[in-house]
């Protein structure tokens, strides 16, 4: 951020007349009665109910309950008495750590952390302050608690009803936080506030909305991405039941009916040329020699600070090892396939569903309509999933387009096929490792090179021949090597590509957990104290790796067929180890077994994060063994979860999982473990079969031809 602290807090806490200057608030949320809003996070009805205005979009990893435990924590007030409600977009809710008010990167908790604890502190004080003059009392001798300030003489009034003269207050520039050895709610196990809205079906997902007059639409697109129309023959779709219009749009043409089913029928019959457009010309072999190539024909960009000289110690070694690695493209496949529901009327449009980026969907809408931002309201549900995929617009500006073409309310829903065949894809990365190893087997020199296509370049217009810091995450390993020098080349395929769980961690940790296996190898030495004996000056790194292994119970009897292959990595300030026990048969590779040793900081809810280290081993695991994108001629092959499999109950592992705990600033936990199972269940395998497979996913036919 490029102005102060002060600076921030006092443009955040704005008031005028008891509401927040420019933020329109949830129209259910003004519903509740009388509103006082000393900042833009907390408001305070008479009734003293406090609302926390949830920046961050809520899709399993438990923002719902983390942040407002921030706020909680600091009004000394009762977890359950917070609501949450998901804020408007504004530039006041502007992610600190992305420079947008996004929800990904591991960023919700890491973003929060100071900046809502400091919202729920003035508040505190604000309230505090108000009951003093409204007393006439020296503030010094009123206390806040569960809901009340109290004073002398018995003295005692709720938040609600000094919020009203709280909120004309001047805001604090300094404010006390809570000693974390005085906290009540952070840091303790607690349960989800949203999941009994989930458990009993009153959870509100974009695919669930309706609105008065509500119609559907389901949208054909080309099945090359990038290609448009050029011609197309609706008469036999306009005589199918309950079908009330056919539109085309910039990305395709989309029936409109009076239910989904009866959209998705008529789409069926509709005839659609195509202009194919370059993209025709795409196939995952192309787009991986193109990839391969870049480390010759494009320039490299430095990761981080080259220590010492890596080719000249490289000279001197008594052994060389070089290895390739490969991670193929990957499509998000949320459960909750893409949809929204948009409302055009008057030059003005309402927006309801499912986002990862509230200020780019108002933007994109905005433009795409020739609207002003204001003229575009937005509210977001929960999300069945994100991943990544959300941070994109394409299908919340085709919903706006279709409805301002039929000028009524309309709900754009995706099918299965569609949200796998017109994703934005995790690109395709090549990573290249070479290193010379001294007499002993320990490494003098490593030379790191990864290249991969640049999603930052695409979404946000990043200049080419500029570093692309998503693509360094998990480069450089904690390993201490004298000699490294760590090489990005940023290559465009033409594959339209997005942000995926964990993103660059992925492909990167992955070549440098197996490198570092090998190398352990190619030295006879146990990967375990390999890599121990490379980490004497890194506390946090060997910590999580010794607890990691004795879990696990490194090095002691297994049953037979199955064995241990250990990964180790920092990703989103969270230092992880991970052990999988593995036994691989014609079938394939069964993980039995996967122990997670993690620092992540002080935690927020240890519930949560246990939860996120056991979606994120599930989750990256898919990508491990059964999971790749391909094209030929332009077009997807793979269009369902019969050809792109998900992990099943029956395949998931035991998930045991060592917390350390710790003082340190909270890390992020939603990514890092998706990336480093891959590694680990890798490494198990050579360790299970003497295999090294390089190039994902691990299956049965990839071992074996390994």
């Amino acid at each position: 951020m490029t102005t102060t602290r002060r600076n921030f807090l006092k443009t955040t806490s704005a008031v005028s007349g008891g509401l927040l200057m420019g933020v329109a608030l949830p129209g259910n949320l003004l519903a509740a009665g009388t509103l006082h809003t000393p900042n833009a996070w907390v408001h305070i009805a008479d009734d003293n109910t406090i609302t926390l205005l949830c920046a961050r979009s809520e899709m399993g990893q438990g923002v719902y309950t983390a942040l407002p435990m921030l706020i909680a924590e600091e009004l000394h007030v009762n977890l359950h008495s917070v609501k949450v409600q998901n804020a408007p977009p504004a530039a006041v809710y502007v992610n600190a750590l992305l420079g947008a008010q996004i929800t990904g990167g591991s960023t919700s908790v890491r973003d929060g952390w100071e900046k809502l604890r400091i919202a729920g502190a003035q508040v505190r004080e604000m309230l505090i302050s108000a009951a003093a003059d409204e007393w006439k009392t020296d503030r010094a001798l009123l206390k806040a608690h569960e809901g009340f300030v109290t004073g002398p003489g018995g003295k005692r009034a709720s938040y609600g009803h000094l919020a009203e003269a709280a909120s004309k207050l001047p805001v604090p520039e300094k404010v006390a936080l809570k000693d974390p050895k005085d906290f009540t709610i952070v840091g303790k196990r607690t349960a989800r506030l949203d999941t009994p809205q989930k458990v009993r079906g009153a959870a509100e997902y974009g695919i669930d909305v309706k609105l008065p007059g509500m119609l559907y639409a389901s949208l054909e697109q080309c099945p090359v991405i990038g290609g448009k129309v050029a011609s197309f023959d609706a008469s036999a779709a306009k005589g199918m039941p309950g079908v009330v219009d056919v539109v085309q749009i910039p990305d395709g043409v989309a029936v409109v009916a009076k239910s989904y089913w009866q959209a998705v029928k008529a789409r069926k019959v509709l005839t659609v040329q195509w202009d194919l457009g370059a993209g025709a010309a795409l196939d995952h072999n192309v787009v991986l020699k193109t990839t391969r190539d870049a480390f010759d024909s494009i320039k490299a960009l430095p990761i981080g600070t080259p220590v010492g000289n890596a080719a000249e110690a490289m000279k001197g070694a008594a052994k060389v090892v070089k290895a390739e690695y490969i991670s193929p493209m990957q499509a998000h496949a949320p459960l909750e396939p893409m949809n929204f529901t948009a409302s055009y009327k008057d030059g003005k449009i309402l927006l309801i569903g499912s986002t990862q980026f509230q200020q780019g969907a108002q933007g994109a809408v905005a433009g795409a309509l020739g609207l002003k931002p204001e003229d575009v309201t937005l509210q977001t549900t929960f999300l069945g999933g994100g991943f990544g995929r959300r941070l994109e617009l394409d299908f919340i500006v085709q919903s706006a387009q279709i409805s301002k073409a039929v000028g009524q309310p309309v709900k754009l829903v995706w099918s299965r096929e569609d949200d796998m065949t017109h994703d934005f894809y995790r690109p395709l990365g090549v990573n290249q490792l070479e290193a010379g190893l001294d007499a002993q087997g320990k490494p003098v020199a490593l030379h790191f090179k990864v290249a991969s296509q640049s999603v930052t370049q695409r979404a946000f217009g990043l200049p080419k021949e500029t570093f692309d810091p998503f693509m360094g995450e998990a480069a450089v390993a904690g390993y201490e090597i004298p000699n490294t020098q760590h090489d990005l080349h940023i290559v465009d395929t033409g594959i339209r590509v997005g942000y995926w769980r964990a993103v660059s961690h992925n492909m990167n940790a992955f070549a440098n957990e197996s490198f570092i296996d090998e190398l352990a190898a190619a030295a006879g030495k146990d990967p375990y104290q390999y890599r121990l004996d490379l980490l004497a000056n890194k506390p946090r790194f060997a910590n999580v790796l010794r607890l990691a292994a004795e879990k696990a119970g490194w090095g002691k009897p297994l049953p037979a067929g199955h064995a241990h292959g250990i990964a180790l990595m920092e990703g989103y300030d969270s230092y992880m180890a991970q052990v999988a026990e593995v036994s691989v048969g014609a079938q394939g590779v069964q993980v039995h077994k996967v122990t997670v040793a993690a620092d992540v900081g002080h935690m927020i809810n240890p519930d949560t994060v246990e939860a996120q280290i056991q979606s994120s081993v599930v989750f990256g695991m898919g990508a491990g063994l059964m999971q790749e994108i391909t094209m030929e001629k332009g077009v997807v092959q793979q269009t369902n979860y019969n050809s792109f499999p998900v992990v099943r109950m029956y395949h998931s592992p035991k998930v045991d999982i060592v917390l350390v705990k710790s003082t340190e600033k909270p890390g992020g936990i939603g990514e890092p473990a998706t990336a480093l199972v891959v590694p680990a269940i890798a490494n198990a395998v050579f360790a299970a079969t003497g295999k090294r497979v390089r190039k994902l996913p691990m299956t049965a036919q990839a071992i074996q031809s390994a």
